[in-house]
């Protein structure tokens, strides 16, 4: 039983792709056909961890889409930390259109996930934090990365 969950969507010459799970040594992408299509979306909300076999496995999946404008939608932590450590995460045609970025505050303990929309919090070579981030209590939030490597990939 594969533990990564996708759904594919395909609308007039645009495919949506929605994933949830885990992305690893068991995944089988050849069963995804990404070819021949002009944009794809990757929805990547509901991916949960992804080690080095299934970076190795996805990054051959990337290179089968060919020519085709791909979109990185909703990004969690682990799909960003790959886009900057790994070369290829992110194929040359692809860009990330949202991603999640994980806050937290100190004294409460709580966390959050928050939502960076390219043209609203970054866009190319720029990021623009939301001027604060409260937690359910109203406690102020700080960003829980490392802006320096988190955002690299805006940055290039």
């Amino acid at each position: 039983m594969s533990k990564l969950d996708v759904k594919m969507n395909k609308a007039a010459s645009k495919l949506s792709v929605q994933m949830t799970g885990t992305i690893d040594e068991d995944v089988d992408f050849a069963q995804f056909d990404l070819s021949g299509n002009q944009a794809i979306e990757m929805e990547l909300a509901g991916v949960k961890s992804i080690n080095s076999c299934g970076i190795r496995e996805w990054i051959k999946w990337m290179g089968t889409a060919g020519a085709a404008d791909i979109t990185f939608a909703n990004c969690p932590k682990v799909i960003v930390d790959q886009i900057n450590m790994v070369d290829g995460f992110l194929p040359n045609s692809a860009k990330v259109s949202s991603f999640f970025v994980p806050y937290y505050n100190d004294d409460s303990g709580s966390e959050k996930n928050v939502l960076f929309r390219y043209g609203s919090e970054y866009k190319e070579g720029s990021v623009t934090p939301p001027a604060s981030v409260k937690d359910e209590d109203g406690n102020e939030m700080e960003m829980d990365v490392i802006e320096a490597k988190y955002f690299k990939f805006i940055k290039k």
